[in-house]
């Protein structure tokens, strides 16, 4: 019994370890985002094609980061239903 409590505790610290450091990354990737979309609308030889590319480039990041977060929470729910049976 003990060392389900102690597998419970290792998982909730990790959850909580992953979910501060993607928060941090996420944080990180949206201010790059803002400074590169000020310093692209700043450029008179950027075209409006190269600045959609680069929109849509950016939107594929975030869906992708979104989706893996997703993955490891469902995860983390996993490994804890699976500790709760027992």
């Amino acid at each position: 019994m003990e060392a389900t409590k102690i597998a419970k505790q290792m998982i909730g610290f990790q959850k909580t370890v992953f979910n501060n450091t993607f928060n941090a990354m996420a944080i990180a990737q949206d201010q790059t985002e803002n400074m590169l979309n000020g310093f692209l609308g700043q450029l008179p030889l950027v075209t409006e094609d190269a600045k959609k590319q680069m929109k849509e480039t950016l939107d594929f990041t975030k869906k992708a980061r979104d989706d893996f977060k997703k993955a490891v929470d469902d995860g983390f729910v996993k490994f804890e239903q699976m500790f709760e049976q027992k």
